[in-house]
């Protein structure tokens, strides 16, 4: 596991709220990266910002950007943690952004 924000919180405003929160990398057990939001005061898990989509490159994340995750994907732009889009993935629901880590 590793801290994409290299030890600074970021506040992640959710329905209004701000929270401070560390942006880390895991792994997904059958593979692919993983990003994660932790509390930045107790380390307890916030939100998880991506799921898992077979067949991603390395560098790649599918991110969550939809119901509690609306604006997930923003979040991660402007707090350079992911580049813009380079695709996007139908998953016969909900349409996922796929996207390069930083």
């Amino acid at each position: 596991m590793s801290n994409i924000t290299s030890g600074h919180s970021m506040t992640y405003n959710l329905l209004g709220n701000n929270y401070q929160v560390h942006v880390v990398k895991n792994e997904y057990r059958n593979g692919g990266t993983a990003i994660q939001l932790v509390d930045a005061e107790d380390g307890m898990p916030f939100a998880t910002a991506t799921i898992w989509i077979e067949g991603l490159a390395k560098d790649e994340v599918a991110i969550k950007d939809y119901s509690e995750n609306v604006g997930m994907l923003s979040f991660l732009l402007e707090n350079g943690i992911v580049e813009n889009p380079s695709r996007i993935v139908d998953n016969g629901f909900v349409n996922i952004p796929v996207c390069k880590l930083k």
